[in-house]
């Protein structure tokens, strides 16, 4: 797949994404809890990966989960963080400013783990140009929860 391809899908994934707080911040109104909504949230989204790898006959690799290193146990703890805040937090700044808060310090994240070469990733440099899209995504950040 080309590199503008793999974007385009990102980027609709990113269009999906920004449903999801506010779809979890309706179910919290219903609930009247924003953590039984996050964990409503995790459950359904378990049950739906878990089906799809069963019904695409890669059950048996949940067993080479078996000794894997904590740390990378750890991505659907950070998930339910990322859920239970957005939930949390979606009243008071709203979708925008969730979301851009969000994807500034998920790129600001991106940037440091690329610069660092962490979790077995290959080290990419911090350009000036890479330097200058993380400041301007950041200040946009800052000004849509500014409102």
């Amino acid at each position: 797949m080309t590199r503008i391809l793999v974007g385009g899908i990102m980027f609709a994934m990113g269009l999906l994404a920004a449903m999801q707080p506010p779809v979890n911040a309706a179910l919290a109104r219903r609930t009247g809890s924003p953590l039984a909504a996050s964990s409503v949230s995790f459950i359904v989204g378990s049950l739906a990966l878990v089906a799809v790898t069963l019904a695409l006959g890669q059950g048996a690799t949940f067993s080479l989960v078996r000794g894997a290193p904590l740390w990378q146990l750890c991505g659907g703890l950070i998930g339910a963080v990322f859920v239970f805040g957005t939930v949390l937090f979606i009243p008071r700044l709203g979708a925008a400013g969730v979301i851009g808060a969000m994807v500034a310090g998920q790129l600001a994240g991106g940037a440091l783990i690329d610069r660092l070469g962490l979790f077995g990733l290959p080290q990419i440099a911090l350009t000036p140009v890479r330097l200058l899209g993380l400041g301007l995504l950041v200040v946009g950040g800052l000004l849509v929860v500014h409102r």
